[in-house]
């Protein structure tokens, strides 16, 4: 249910302030939705019903529930549940296949058979017409103002195409269809329009000749704002980076990605990452979601409204979320460890989205299994301690903000401060060893290899050849990086970190 940052503030406050599991239901039971919303919500789940028969031979099932209507293309009934999600076809030939049947859901339960079937005559009310618009909205004459479908059909204009009656103040049921099927069309604001039509987007860090292969689209100069759309597909073996309020509130599918380094930091209002693997992503606050499905060994930083996870191994995830992380069936060896970054706009972003440090759950997930809620942890692990390290983002900002504003929790926060330690008393030992100039230069030099080993060997120096502006090879010696590489990046800029002070030196000896 769409609700305003302050909203959201609001309500953290008032969870923040419950203390015992009574006060907690308390404070949930002040939440509602619209029955109707809700009953649209539950028939959707149809949209990605697995069949065995489907996935063996690409059919449905023959029935008079789920037969497509003659005019629907073949590749339309074979589209398999996998990428129902981001084709906007399929979506077109769902909701014109069951139009009916989401219909009656909203007639008044006194205008149906005994069969449970709408009567020829059944009406619609302007409270089914508003929950209707959980789904469907449009404009008049493709006008670039979007509105939702009790908003559009407030218009006179309209009105009697779509059967109302002012008598009654409803809409008859036959006549609503009817004017739905010849009006429905394909989301002009959907992935597919986006793929075709949407404008390319400029990047702080683009190596020519590197992404050949990568689509990287936008829509938001022309979509309404929870429309706004940017697809990232096949990014591989690149650093990308961008701040700026082109991003602002957008929806972000990465799909594909593969040995990439992506910093989207902006306010945004959901990330889906799809099939993507060996990567590493560090977002900004999200006011939804974060998805994550079918992804292999990629690092994922975020604050988000709500993080789900299915069907993804290895994957390694650093978050500050309200709510219990999902842990869908399908996940082998998750790591889940607390949100570990910072820069200097965080706090500013998370207000614009409504999202606040407390409450924070990121380590009491909720397992469910392919019966429901599951008993079996086996698919998960809380980082340990031993195994935690702070990521700094790479790249110089203008803003407040220059540490973590909460703080890490006490046990994290303490094998930090160990390893902090660990230095101090290197670099004490050193200075107490009393070397000579030659010693000193042969003891540095070896400190040195030894580092850039541990680079090579870690795959670290990978990334940090990544974040080599064009000017310079990714030979150049991690000694010679230049002070800072500056690209413009819309409302604010991001400034290259030398690497040595991105992900720690070689140990310099006094």
């Amino acid at each position: 249910m769409p609700r305003s940052a302050e909203q959201r503030l609001e309500w953290a406050e008032g969870l923040s302030q419950c203390h015992t599991p009574k006060e907690l239901d308390r404070q949930r039971c002040k939440l509602s939705v619209d029955t109707l919303q809700f009953l649209l919500f539950l028939y959707l789940q149809q949209l990605n019903r697995i069949s065995l028969r489907t996935s063996l031979i690409g059919e449905e099932w023959p029935s008079p529930r789920s037969r497509s209507p003659s005019s629907t293309s073949e590749r339309d009934t074979k589209i398999s549940s996998q990428n129902k999600n981001w084709d906007d076809q399929a979506h077109l030939t769902f909701i014109q296949t069951h139009l009916a049947e989401l219909l009656e859901l909203l007639v008044e339960p006194g205008q149906l058979s005994s069969s449970g079937q709408a009567l020829r005559d059944s009406q619609l009310t302007s409270e089914a017409l508003e929950s209707l618009s959980l789904l469907l909205e449009g404009s008049v004459s493709h006008s670039r103002t979007v509105y939702p479908i009790h908003k559009l059909l407030s218009r006179s204009s309209l009105q009697s195409q779509a059967g109302f009656s002012k008598l009654s103040r409803s809409y008859s049921l036959q006549q609503f269809q009817g004017f739905l099927h010849q009006a429905l069309c394909l989301n002009p604001f959907g992935i597919s329009a986006c793929s075709q039509s949407g404008k390319k987007l400029a990047w702080a860090l683009q190596v020519e000749g590197t992404l050949k292969k990568a689509k990287i689209f936008r829509n938001t100069h022309m979509a309404p704002p929870e429309s706004r759309l940017l697809l990232m597909s096949q990014v591989c073996k690149q650093t990308l980076a961008k701040d700026s309020e082109k991003l602002n509130n957008a929806n972000i599918k990465l799909h594909r990605c593969s040995e990439a380094f992506i910093y989207l930091l902006s306010p945004l209002r959901s990330v889906t990452l799809d099939k993507c693997r060996n990567s590493t992503v560090v977002l900004g606050p999200v006011g939804t979601s974060v998805h994550i499905q079918s992804c292999e060994n990629v690092r994922v930083v975020c604050v988000a409204g709500r993080l789900t996870i299915g069907g993804s191994s290895h994957c390694t995830i650093h978050a500050l979320t309200p709510t219990r992380p999902l842990l869908l069936p399908g996940n082998v060896s998750l790591t889940l460890g607390p949100f570990h970054t910072h820069y200097p706009t965080l706090e500013d972003h998370m207000a614009s989205v409504g999202l606040a440090v407390v409450p924070n759950l990121w380590d009491q997930p909720l397992v469910f299994g392919p019966e429901g809620t599951a008993t079996d942890t086996g698919c998960y692990r809380i980082q340990p301690p031993s195994e935690f390290y702070p990521l700094v983002i790479p790249f110089q900002m203008e803003g407040d903000n220059c540490e973590i504003p909460w703080g890490l929790p006490a046990d994290y926060q303490k094998a930090v401060e160990s390893r902090e330690k660990a230095i101090e008393d290197w670099q004490k030992t050193v200075k107490e060893a009393h070397l000579n100039k030659v010693q000193r230069r042969q003891f540095q030099a070896l400190v040195e290899q030894k580092f850039h080993e541990w680079l090579l060997e870690t795959g670290q120096r990978r990334e940090l050849d990544s974040l080599l502006p064009p000017a310079l090879t990714p030979s150049t010696s991690v000694d010679h990086w230049p002070s800072s590489h500056t690209s413009n990046t819309g409302q604010n800029v991001l400034k290259n970190q030398p690497p040595e002070q991105a992900m720690g030196r070689a140990p310099t000896v006094c």
